[in-house]
């Protein structure tokens, strides 16, 4: 009977996600964790990390056993950096226990590959190692998700409703507290709203007028009444490391016919691929069934030149992707997109594009079940917040 293969994982885990994820132990310092598969023995999960995290891991990390470097020092001693020498004891570990080979997952560093390799020990690529569980989210990690995605409404519902009750000059350039509201400024009340509540952000959109025809720009200048303004806010929670992501578009005063004839496409886009989302489902059905809300409406997908006339207007991303420890995680609501899974955690976010005018998008985060998916979204979803 073939026997099961060790397979092991490492880094930093205060980096390395799907690292921190496998164990739920956050270190600044190198670690690794080593499953050892049994063969008829009983298997065995072991972590190696710095000594002096040791009695905070036995107590908060998931594994079976908790040693550092030198509880598998090599015979020439363990070196001084700190790096190598987790790199050396992980590979001594693996050949005390007599492992012939090892599954690594696609962020195994270079150094842990080296050293493995060194003691004669082979490597297989498994391409999937860590990923699955990463995105079949447990019941934990889905209220973190709730957490998270429930502050960032609250972010948000803040962000919409100064710029809905912000005062025009005659100008057209938004007024709020007796001073021109612009992107930046208004992204800076967005961090400062989020950090008081426990949340860092790697930066927001807040993207007006003909600045968000381009879909990532994060936005600049002065905000203006009769404008769409795209805000999307994607927040961390510090304590738990789990991520919000919502966006909702705003307009200032009168709604352009053109801006809301796009926000008609785009809720109804979005309510579709809502629809169709649930497990066996892939990610490619998932965004045709957006896509085709978009097309009947008149329009589709590409991403307009330099050159592109005003006017032109286009889808210009796929509809979403998934969420947790990172912002931006598999899979991808998009052509070639794989099969859902119960607990994918995914935002689903059409958007229309239009040169010279701007852009539209509404975001919800949803999660995936057997029979279709829960909106962690109660958030309005309209053009005006006043």
């Amino acid at each position: 009977m073939p026997t099961a293969q060790a397979a092991i994982m490492a880094g930093i885990p205060s980096a390395n996600a799907s690292l921190y994820h496998r164990i739920r132990f956050l270190v600044g310092d190198p670690a690794a964790v080593i499953d050892l598969p049994g063969n008829g023995a009983t298997p065995q999960t072991i972590l190696i990390l710095r000594d002096i995290e040791m009695q905070r891991a036995r107590q908060h990390a998931r594994a079976d056993r908790v040693a550092c470097p030198g509880d598998f020092a090599p015979d020439g001693g363990l070196s001084g950096d700190r790096e190598t020498a987790t790199a050396q004891a992980a590979a001594q570990c693996l050949r005390r226990a007599g492992v012939a080979g090892v599954r690594a997952d696609r962020t195994l560093p270079l150094i842990f590959a080296e050293h493995i390799r060194l003691e004669g020990i082979s490597i297989e690529y498994d391409p999937e190692l860590g990923v699955i569980d990463r995105r079949s989210k447990d019941e934990q990690e889905i209220q973190f998700l709730r957490e998270a995605q429930a502050t960032t409404e609250g972010a948000m519902a803040m962000a919409c409703e100064a710029v809905a009750r912000a005062r025009p000059r005659a100008d057209g350039v938004l007024v709020h507290q007796g001073e021109p509201l612009t992107s930046e400024r208004l992204m800076g009340m967005i961090d400062v709203w989020l950090l008081e509540r426990g949340y860092t952000t790697p930066g927001d959109i807040v993207a007006g007028g003909p600045v968000g025809a381009d879909c990532h720009e994060s936005g600049h200048g002065p905000l203006r009444t009769g404008e769409p303004i795209i805000i999307d806010i994607f927040p961390q929670n510090r304590a738990t490391h789990y991520n919000g992501d919502c966006t909702r578009t705003v307009v200032h005063g009168d709604v352009p016919d053109v801006v809301a004839a796009m926000h008609e496409a785009v809720a109804h886009a979005k309510a579709a691929g809502i629809a169709a989302t649930r497990a066996g489902a892939t990610g490619q059905e998932v965004y045709r069934a957006s896509m085709d809300v978009i097309e009947r409406h008149g329009w589709g997908r590409s991403v307009p030149g330099p050159d592109a006339p005003d006017g032109t207007c286009s889808m210009q991303h796929g509809l979403g992707h998934g969420v947790g420890l990172d912002v931006h995680e598999a899979p991808l609501l998009d052509e070639g997109g794989p099969e859902l899974i119960v607990g994918d955690a995914l935002t689903i976010e059409p958007g229309l594009y239009r040169v010279g005018t701007g852009g539209v998008r509404i975001e919800d985060m949803v999660i995936v079940t057997p029979d279709g998916c829960e909106n962690l979204n109660t958030l309005a979803e309209g053009l005006t917040w006043a």
